[in-house]
């Protein structure tokens, strides 16, 4: 399996644990203070991951371009963390999980129009799926 796949297979089991998990952690605290917890600890986490597995000189090879568009990240991940949370903590969180990952369709657009990746047949279809198994798992 490539490394890829398998990275992937691994963020997918966590993040499907960090729904449920964070809204058992809410039940008496509001969305902003479970999200500032939630936050601090993988701020820790990245920087000791960071040092223990990457060299530290890399840090020399960064630029401009780099650090705008990483912020920009930061930014929307913020954006998208600090909505996220609001919804768990208010809805229920195999809907609300449902629809976050609709995401995909618009990595998959702005993939292909941005980064100039190809929108096959098979990705289309792909994505058409997911809208619909989107809509089935949240309309009531």
């Amino acid at each position: 399996m490539k490394n890829w796949i398998l990275y992937s297979l691994i963020s997918m089991f966590f993040a499907g644990l960090t729904s449920v998990i964070a809204k058992f952690g809410m039940k008496d605290i509001s969305s902003d203070l479970g999200l500032a917890i939630r936050t601090s600890v993988v701020f820790v986490l990245v920087l000791v991951n960071f040092a223990v597995f990457q060299n530290i000189k890399e840090v020399s090879n960064l630029n401009t371009k780099a650090i705008i568009f990483l912020s920009i990240s930061g930014i929307t991940t913020s954006l998208s963390w600090i909505f996220y949370y609001k919804a768990i903590k208010i809805g229920e969180v195999s809907y609300v999980a449902s629809i976050d990952k609709g995401s995909i369709i618009i990595t998959l657009f702005l993939s292909f129009l941005i980064l100039g990746e190809p929108l096959t047949s098979r990705i289309l279809i792909g994505a058409g799926l997911i809208t619909a198994g989107m809509l089935v798992l949240t309309l009531k």
